[in-house]
């Protein structure tokens, strides 16, 4: 079976486990996904499963994309994805529906989302730069970036500032990958999953779950 879904963060809270442990976890109203397109070597060129979640009214969707949803006789979903396996899951056919079941066995969890977005922000805030000092004779100016020519190109002397310089501007809302949460449980009535720690977006907003792909898993 495929171990990955699509869902919705819901917000973060506590849970006790058999120990007596306390450990803060993410809420994530994890499927129902459905199984959308089944790619293959022979078709597509490499062997990839798509699935989606959530649907979405027909008249708020394209015709492409209300015609491949009713291949798997199903409404056309507002969050699709795509994941790429070494080996076609057998029971994971077009128009199966994967349920928070799929991560019964599974410890760890590898959590993609979009971060908050923090509009503009300074280079303290964006980069933790230590600022201007604060002495006497320093400029009114001190949570500024300081001098930019020396990472121009030439030592200083070209027509402009090297691609990557550190500098103010937009934060956030960028595409995160959280790795290695464990798994601290499933509620298979509710459809929900326990992950601990934070993990990226805002409550509300749709994460990828799959099974945690660099974590060293105990026997």
């Amino acid at each position: 079976m495929l171990a990955a879904l699509l869902g919705k963060k819901i917000g973060m809270t506590q849970v006790y486990d058999d120990d007596g442990t306390l450990h803060p976890v993410t809420v994530v109203q994890a499927g129902p996904c459905a199984v959308l397109q089944v790619k293959d070597v022979d078709t597509d060129g490499y062997t990839a499963v798509q699935i989606g979640y959530e649907d979405v009214k027909p008249h708020r969707a394209t015709r492409p994309q209300i015609g491949h949803a009713g291949v798997a006789e199903t409404a056309p979903k507002k969050f699709v994805r795509e994941f790429r396996v070494d080996e076609l899951p057998e029971d994971a056919g077009v128009g199966t529906e994967l349920t928070v079941d799929v991560f019964e066995d599974v410890q760890y969890v590898d959590v993609v989302g979009i971060s908050k977005g923090k509009g503009f922000a300074g280079v303290m805030k964006r980069y933790n730069f230590g600022g201007q000092g604060a002495s006497h004779g320093v400029e009114r100016k001190h949570r500024s970036g300081g001098s930019i020519s020396g990472h121009a190109t030439n030592l200083g002397t070209g027509p402009k500032i090297k691609k990557g310089k550190r500098m103010a501007g937009h934060m956030g809302s960028v595409r995160v990958t959280s790795r290695k949460h464990a798994l601290v449980g499933v509620d298979k009535e509710n459809g929900l999953l326990l992950v601990k720690g934070p993990i990226p977006g805002a409550n509300g907003s749709y994460v990828t779950i799959c099974k945690s792909k660099t974590a060293k898993v105990k026997a």
